[in-house]
Formats: C-alpha cells, structure tokens, sequence
C-alpha cells in the first residue's frame, strides 16, 4: 500500500443509522486542504448519500487501505462483512452495530500495523452493538481491550475557546466510566484515581502545558463536609492525590464538583478529574456541547471522537452540526504530530 507524506487518520463512520456519515462529510469538506490524508473505514454508498444530502462535493474511492489522493478526494475502505443497503435512519439495528464493530476493529488494525497516525471515531449505538452479539459499554471498552491496557481512561477535551479561560482548554478525565452510580463507590478505588490524575497530568503537558493545574474533584456534597456526608474524600481521593504527586503528577483537591468546574472555566486549571461520567459530562457539554471532543486516554495510540452520540431524533434530516467531528479530528493530528497520548 502506498501512503501519503501527510499524517493518516483512520476515520470510522459509526452507525450509519445516526448522524455519523453526515458529520464525517461535512467534517471533510469543510476544508479539503488537509494537513493530513483521511481514510474513512466505512461504506461509500453510505458517503455518496450523505454528501448528497448535506450537499458536499466530496468523492469517494474505494481501497483496501491507506492511499494518497487529490483534495477533495477521500479514501473508503470497507471491510465490514455486512450489508447496509436500505438502513433506515434513527433505528437500532443489528447490521449498523455488526458495522460500526467491524470498522472499529479495522482501524484498531490499522493502528497497531503504524499504517495510521490516529483513529478518529464516529458516534455508535450501544443498543445497536448488543442487538449484534457485542456486548460492550462503547468505545472506551472495546479500544482498552483489543489495546491490552488496565490504565485508561475517558477524557472530553474542550480546546481553547472563548468558554473557558485557559490558553490549553479544559480537559475532564473520568475516574469510573459507563456505569450505574449505585456502582460508584465501589469502582472509584484509591489506585484508579491515581491513574486517572495521572494519565490526565501527562495529557496536559503533551498539550503543551510545562506544569498542569490539575483539580480533583469530591465524590460526596461539600467535599463529605469533614465526613459528615461521606468519607471518599478522606480514605480514597485525598491519599490518591498525595500518591500521584509522589510520582510527579501534581494535583489540588478533593474539591466539591460544584465549585471546582467554575474555578476551571475561569482558568484557575487545565484539567478536572472527575468520579463518574455524569459529574464530568454535564459540566464540559453544559459550557460548549458542539466543541468537546473525547480522549482515550492510555492507549498506545491515538484516538479521539466528538463528544456527542448517535443523535438518532434528527439523522439523515441535514440538520447534524460537524464542529464535534471538525475538532476531534484536529485534536487527533495535534496529538498524532506531539506523540501519543
């Protein structure tokens, strides 16, 4: 296979019953003059469709692979074993989630063969894989599993903008992941918050940040208010932060989640870790929901996504925005051209 000089990103179309091609494309054709040669693993009937209905004048290519082509011109490689034709929009279906699966597993491929610089991934249904035998939580799951690594970690990253105040953005890694908050603390262990402030410390400084302000954030109201409302505080997250900062990831808190995020957007940190999903959800996609992007963070590669779903109420209607998708593949090529993540 011959590849371009540029930086390859494997881009995955999710499921195609979602907003995912229109986002891909539009994504694409905002500027064809790309400062790295895309590869989209997914379906280019899926493509031409949705470049008709956003009214893109992209072209498609089929390939079995990373190739050079003109701007304007994007590569499709197909590697799933199902067909997609007649899949109707906003629907769960076993065929979209087989897909979106199988494209996923390509580019994971792609990455560990150092064919691709990065993975760029589209929006998945999680019904959608388990109606397909895959019974995964999402993405996260699946990349630390084919990845083999025990320390990971969920990160929505907001790059600089005028919602936040830091020159690096803001970047939330998550302690516990897709689980029941019942299923908290139990999850969120003295060493995983450990991983979590780490591997978000380092994060940080690949954005370019010598010394990360880092917040961590309290599980329970008012920091466990000396105990009285909980005691994570003082027996898990309190002794993890000493930990992390004996290995050099330096960090502030437990600090109650309420007041931590304000401090951050108002440029006191770079980054926040969170306990749970929600706590830290919330927050970034409150402040500037079509801009956030998630990191896996921990994997031997990169791999980024726009922080919004499937979107099933309005797909295949035109109606998608691309500045999620726009962002996260921007996000990729900066940590790509920095060194991994």
């Amino acid at each position: 296979m011959t590849t371009s000089v540029k930086p390859v990103l494997a881009i995955t179309l999710g499921d195609v019953c979602g907003v995912g091609p229109e986002v891909v494309v539009r994504a694409l054709s905002e500027d064809t003059t790309w400062e790295y040669q895309p590869l989209v693993v997914g379906d280019r009937i899926t493509l031409q469709r949705a470049a008709a209905l956003v009214g893109s004048s992209l072209e498609f290519t089929d390939c079995d692979g990373p190739i050079a082509t003109a701007a304007g011109v994007v590569p499709v490689w197909n590697p799933a074993t199902v067909s997609l034709q007649d899949m109707p929009a906003g629907c769960n279906t076993a065929q979209a989630g087989k897909a979106a699966y199988q494209w996923l597993n390509a580019a994971i491929d792609l990455a560990f063969g150092g064919s691709v610089a990065g993975i760029v991934t589209a929006p998945i249904s999680k019904a959608a894989l388990h109606m397909a035998g895959h019974y995964y939580p999402g993405h996260t799951e699946i990349l630390a599993e084919r990845a083999g690594v025990e320390k990971f970690s969920m990160m929505l990253h907001l790059p600089a903008c005028d919602a936040v105040q830091g020159k690096h953005g803001l970047s939330v890694a998550h302690v516990t992941l897709h689980n029941s908050i019942s299923k908290v603390p139990t999850l969120m262990t003295q060493g995983r918050i450990e991983e979590t402030i780490e591997l978000l410390f380092h994060f940080v400084r690949q954005l370019g940040c010598d010394s990360p302000r880092i917040g961590v954030c309290a599980l329970n109201p008012h920091a466990g208010e000396g105990g009285l409302f909980g005691d994570e505080e003082q027996s898990r997250i309190a002794p993890a932060i000493e930990s992390a900062a004996g290995r050099g990831a330096l960090s502030h808190g437990p600090i109650p989640a309420d007041t931590l995020f304000l401090r951050a957007v108002n440029g006191e940190f770079d980054g926040v870790v969170a306990m749970y999903h929600d706590q830290g959800h919330i927050a970034l996609k409150l402040i500037a929901f079509r801009r956030a992007v998630n990191v896996t963070l921990g994997l031997p590669f990169v791999r980024t996504s726009p922080s919004h779903g499937t979107a099933f109420d309005i797909a295949w209607q035109g109606k998608a925005e691309a500045d999620g998708m726009r962002l996260a593949i921007q996000t990729a090529l900066k940590l790509a051209r920095n060194g991994n993540s």
